[in-house]
């Protein structure tokens, strides 16, 4: 109508493994709807010269790049009306920065935006430094979640006892979702959701604080350890105007990827949700008022991560989901240039997804534990039952999507599903919307009707929760 205030938006981002999403929500009568979403692919993989090739590490500048392409990407006259920021990412995973000189606000075509400056790689959740031998020789934490490699206190200890330098560089260190917030907010202490903190290990998430005095014993700088707040709860407001979204603009704690997927999608407890992008998951809600074990089990396949108003989700984190079906990629596309032929990894992943689409089954058994697990770090993958009838593409491709599916239904049994009263699976993940063999596999393994998100992913969760 003549005269109305235009309706505001929230804006929600995740910064992913891969790639950065960004997604803006309006009010509707049926709820909040997508106006608009983008998504950049960050480039930002980098070698590690500390940790060698058991090292995973990303170039901050490409991420934020890449945050700044998918902003400018978006319509400016409904960044204009953006209220509220909520942001999402890879949890576990560490990087480090000056707080004075965390970054530099700079002019660019679609109004102010910061570059990083003094800020280290970011260690992702899928580095491998901190061996089991190395983990072992750590204190033991005081939380329900065991401690594994590419947690943040984990990568600590690392430097500590491995690079000590490298620390006395920096005075700050988060999540890269968290280092967002900070420098968005100009925040002189990192702010850190329950969320986060817990995928770090070292966190009592009973009574909400960090194992201080554990740390503090074996001489771990917890000047470092943000400040820990609430999902949901807002982190401070936009000190510049950010491509042209307002200053002053409320941004909200920085929040798991993990919990923004399930957020976006999962609406009745009832629900569980099936999760298959460069990792999997299998996750259900665990019943009002439940407490995590004071003690990890380090042999449960299980996790309760913290999810929102106090509640927990009960997580199968498989380390092994998309990026299974990546390498078998890479590896068939290597072959292919071992025998002097050339094509495209897209070319060959349409072909092999077709291949399989035509094999209805095969006796072929792959157990697709190439990453590990971090309930099982040792073991890796094997096939098995291999018969002259299955050695086609097609036949390889088709075992492995489906032990992607049934490697984590050995992690969260369909029997526990049951007993839990679950009545269907949402499906969603890149990996699940991009591979009908893979949905095939998870309609035959799963007793459940299985419903496939649209726009279920973290960058929408994210804005949801705001």
């Amino acid at each position: 109508a003549a005269g109305r205030p235009a309706p505001t938006c929230v804006l929600g981002l995740d910064l992913g493994t891969t790639s950065v999403k960004a997604a803006l929500l309006m009010a509707a009568e049926e709820g909040q709807v997508v106006a608009e979403s983008c998504s950049r692919e960050t480039q930002a993989h980098t070698s590690s010269l500390e940790a060698g090739p058991q090292g995973m590490e990303q170039n901050v500048w490409r991420i934020i790049r890449a945050l700044n392409e998918c902003l400018a990407a978006l319509p400016q006259q409904q960044l204009q009306r953006v209220s509220h920021i909520g942001i999402s990412g890879q949890m576990h995973g560490i990087v480090f920065w000056k707080r004075d000189k965390g970054c530099k606000w700079t002019d660019c075509s679609t109004g102010p935006t910061f570059e990083p400056e003094e800020v280290s790689h970011l260690i992702t959740w899928q580095d491998g430094r901190c061996s089991p031998t190395f983990l072992s020789s750590l204190p033991l934490p005081q939380s329900h979640i065991s401690l594994a490699t590419g947690f943040g206190c984990a990568t600590v200890y690392w430097y500590l006892k491995k690079s000590p330098d490298f620390l006395k560089s920096y005075d700050a260190a988060g999540t890269i979702h968290d280092y967002v917030v900070a420098m968005l907010c100009d925040l002189k202490k990192p702010l850190m959701s329950v969320q986060n903190a817990a995928s770090w290990g070292y966190f009592n998430s009973r009574n909400r604080s960090w194992n201080t005095d554990i740390l503090k014993k074996s001489g771990f700088p917890v000047h470092l350890l943000p400040e820990v707040g609430d999902p949901g709860s807002i982190a401070g407001r936009t000190v510049c105007a950010w491509h042209g979204i307002p200053r002053g603009t409320k941004v909200g704690i920085a929040l798991g990827d993990f919990q923004c997927s399930v957020y976006s999608c999962l609406t009745e407890r009832t629900d569980a949700v099936l999760n298959i992008s460069t990792s999997a998951q299998l996750t259900i809600s665990m019943p009002l008022g439940f407490q995590p074990p004071e003690t990890p089990d380090p042999s449960s396949a299980v996790t309760y991560f913290p999810y929102f108003n106090g509640d927990y989700l009960a997580v199968a984190a498989s380390l092994n989901g998309g990026n299974v079906l990546a390498t078998f990629v890479g590896m068939v596309t290597r072959w292919t240039e071992e025998l002097g032929l050339q094509v495209e990894e897209s070319a060959i992943y349409t072909k092999i997804i077709k291949a399989a689409l035509a094999q209805n089954d095969s006796k072929l058994s792959v157990h697709p534990t190439i990453f590990g697990e971090r309930h099982i770090p040792e073991q890796l993958a094997s096939v098995t039952n291999i018969a002259v009838s299955d050695l086609s593409l097609g036949h390889v491709t088709r075992a492995v999507c489906r032990g992607i599916v049934e490697n984590l239904c050995s992690m969260l049994p369909v029997q526990r599903l049951m007993e839990t009263g679950v009545r269907r699976i949402l499906g969603s993940g890149s990996a699940l919307a991009r591979n009908e063999v893979l949905r095939q596999e998870v309609e035959r393994i799963l007793p459940f009707p299985v419903v496939y998100g649209k726009d279920v992913d973290a960058a929408v969760g994210a804005a949801m929760v705001m």
